[in-house]
């Protein structure tokens, strides 16, 4: 049998933690008044190049832009939109004609008024050209009419309808039009000064040190935000800000940004919380492809075969510690609207049927045990890749199959998996995105295979009737016939099984106790904290 075994104690520490995560949210205070004043201090990575988030899609970016600007909506959990600088908006039957209702008496930081001409130069001037996902977002958006300063109509070539799921302020911040509008955008100085309508301002930046956001006295949300300032530092080592939270001289730290052995001591300590929730437009696939121009793995009952040796529940365990749920197919398991397991093919761990399996295939087992070898090339992005390569190493061997686990550097791995296609499996993780169109469909549609574009269909994986499902998911309007499409794709994916789904990871945000209602929708850290404040 394997040797990978877990520890008891820890497997019960983390059991507790996956059912809390799982049940309904009630913070203590959930009925307490929120208390005006004081200082928020976040303590994140190295700092951005920008201060502008709709120029660049790092992480730093997103974690500070939605305080410095509105988007046109928010979410609440499970990703449903909630007005921000759009009151009201209305879907034409045709779903080729969006009308956003602007909600009136906005001022931007400067104390301009906002108006639909911001929208307007937002999207197709800024988002539209020079965001990496903003591209793909608002590509069928042809035009954006602005009939009076309330009102903003999106005019797109084809329905879009996941646009609405990338309308918050950490994916598309809506700029002032006043300040970019035919200017050179990349080199705009309000990328480091920036300009919102967002519920802070900006204080002073010290570039690699510091931001500090003040309270906007204007904001359109009466009373909020309650915080008179947020503090964000900029923190290279992951120890050290765990070190400056556990003193105290931190309050909240977002996004997995602590290691993770840090996150397992913080939640069995008294005076802090730990949770998962709040991520659910950036959910994390964990996940490993066959490369299915080797003649191997055409055959799918190697394919399966492999699948059942391996077993996701003990990766979500042990590599991830517990934070996130086991692997059961493409789409991750907080995208709750399409999310489904029923009548979805799985591969429950059994080395036996797994044997079974490459016997019927025609790979029995050689006398010296093996039944053929293979290379698991793992991205370094991260030590959960390599360390589940680790593990089906040894899986593997259990049923026969010698594997070597083969580790590069980032371009080096990126080059060998999508430009010169020389692997087995490969193992690594990325986002699935606030919509599968957004984030999943570039793993499973045969027109992603694109020599040289990282993190696209690494596997080859080309079947016209999935293609045609997606393509049709891309342009549904009509919700239920959405869900069905997708749960289609589930059930032919997990069939064809081109990955292996390995885990739908969490993310994590990690603060004082002090700190109340930071996460009450779907953005969490990523949003505004405009709604947190201070018990203290």
């Amino acid at each position: 049998m394997t040797t990978f075994h877990c520890n008891p104690n820890r497997r019960h520490i983390l059991a507790g933690l996956a059912l809390g995560s799982a049940l309904p949210f009630v913070p203590k205070w959930a009925h307490a008044a929120p208390k005006s004043g004081g200082t928020l201090t976040i303590v994140t990575t190295g700092g951005p190049t920008y201060l502008n988030a709709a120029i660049s899609t790092s992480g730093t970016e997103a974690l500070l832009c939605a305080k410095l600007f509105d988007g046109l909506f928010d979410y609440a959990e499970g990703m449903v939109p909630e007005p921000q600088l759009a009151e009201s908006w209305e879907v034409s039957p045709d779903g080729l004609r969006i009308t956003f209702n602007l909600r009136q008496g906005v001022v931007w930081h400067d104390g301009t008024p906002f108006t639909s001409e911001d929208v307007k130069v937002s999207v197709l001037e800024i988002l539209k050209v020079h965001h990496g996902r903003g591209k793909v977002t608002f590509d069928s958006v042809t035009d954006i009419e602005t009939p009076d300063p309330h009102t903003a109509i999106f005019v797109l070539s084809k329905p879009t309808p996941w646009m609405m799921s990338a309308l918050n302020a950490a994916e598309s911040p809506i700029l002032p039009a006043h300040l970019y509008k035919g200017t050179d955008i990349m080199a705009n100085p309000a990328n480091l000064a920036p300009v919102g309508t967002g519920p802070f301002r900006l204080a002073s930046y010290t570039r690699g040190e510091n931001i500090v956001m003040e309270r906007n006295p204007d904001y359109w949300d009466p009373g909020k935000p309650y915080v008179d300032r947020i503090v964000m530092r900029f923190i290279a080592d992951g120890s050290t800000r765990a070190a400056m939270l556990e003193s105290g001289e931190a309050d909240f730290v977002g996004a997995n940004q602590l290691p993770a052995t840090e996150i397992l001591r913080f939640q069995g300590m008294e005076g802090f919380e730990v949770t998962t929730r709040g991520y659910e437009y950036v959910p994390t696939v964990h996940i490993c492809d066959y490369n299915l121009r080797r003649p191997l793995f055409q055959n799918k009952l190697v394919r399966q075969a492999l699948a059942h040796a391996i077993d996701p529940a003990w990766i979500t365990d042990n590599i991830w510690f517990g934070f996130g749920e086991p692997g059961t197919g493409p789409i991750h398991a907080e995208q709750k609207t399409f999310y489904s397991t029923d009548g979805v093919p799985q591969y429950p761990y059994d080395l036996a049927r797994a044997e079974a399996l490459l016997d019927e295939a025609g790979h029995p087992r050689g006398q010296n045990g093996i039944r053929f070898s293979l290379t698991i090339d793992a991205s370094t992005l991260g030590e959960q890749p390599v360390r589940a390569a680790e593990y089906m190493r040894e899986q593997f061997r259990e049923i026969g199959v010698q594997a070597e686990v083969r580790i590069s550097d980032p371009g080096a791995y990126v080059t060998r998996i999508y430009t010169e296609r020389d692997f087995d499996l490969s193992i690594f993780y990325g986002s699935a995105g606030a919509d599968p169109a957004i984030g999943v469909h570039r793993f499973y549609w045969s027109q992603n295979i694109r020599d040289g574009v990282p993190y696209s269909n690494g596997s080859g994986y080309s079947n016209p009737e999935v293609d045609a499902i997606l393509e049709a998911a891309s342009v549904e309007v009509d919700l239920d016939r959405r869900k069905q499409l997708y749960l289609d794709f589930q059930r032919i994916v997990m069939e064809d099984i081109p990955t292996i789904p390995l885990c739908s990871a969490a993310r994590i945000t990690i603060c004082r106790a002090e700190v109340k209602d930071h996460t009450i929708g779907a953005i969490g850290a990523y949003g505004n904290l405009a709604s947190a404040w201070l018990d203290r």
